[in-house]
């Protein structure tokens, strides 16, 4: 089957933007299922703060979403941060992740990023072992500190 992929960045336009989210939401909130609705009116605020978003689409069907921003930054120079990075749980060991992944590192080179970075929940240690096969490090912890409950 062959895969393509969707960009969207606050430059896509309304049409393509709206068709575009429609399509991935259902793929998104199997691991956000707490993004508030509108999920349309939500990513677009995120899209008006720089926020990109690659789809990958086997056939016309979503298996994989990033949510991804760059920032420049003390620590870290030029930062890829990817916000999500979901793959399809009914679909997964079928590569869609991998395949996101090497894409999304080919933007932040792209980008002359000088790190390729995101957080992964403790919980998650099947997406951790994923993280490390594919050369990714623990080099952190990540402190917070709740400030309302809607995301909780």
């Amino acid at each position: 089957m062959s895969h393509r992929f969707i960009e969207l960045d606050a430059k896509t336009p309304a049409a393509d933007m709206d068709a575009a989210l429609a399509l991935v939401e259902p793929l998104h909130r199997q691991l956000r299922p707490k993004i508030p609705a509108p999920y349309a009116d939500y990513l677009k605020q995120m899209f008006a703060e720089d926020v990109r978003m690659s789809i990958l689409l086997e056939g016309d069907v979503p298996k994989a979403v990033g949510v991804w921003r760059v920032r420049l930054t003390t620590y870290q120079g030029r930062r890829f941060y990817v916000d999500d990075l979901v793959t399809d749980e009914n679909s997964r060991g079928s590569g869609h992740g991998g395949i996101m992944l090497s894409h999304l590192e080919a933007h932040a080179k792209a980008l002359d990023s000088d790190y390729f970075t995101l957080d992964s929940g403790t919980h998650r240690t099947l997406a951790h072992r994923f993280y490390f096969r594919h050369g990714m490090t623990i080099s952190s912890f990540s402190f917070q500190k709740a400030l309302t409950s809607r995301f909780g």
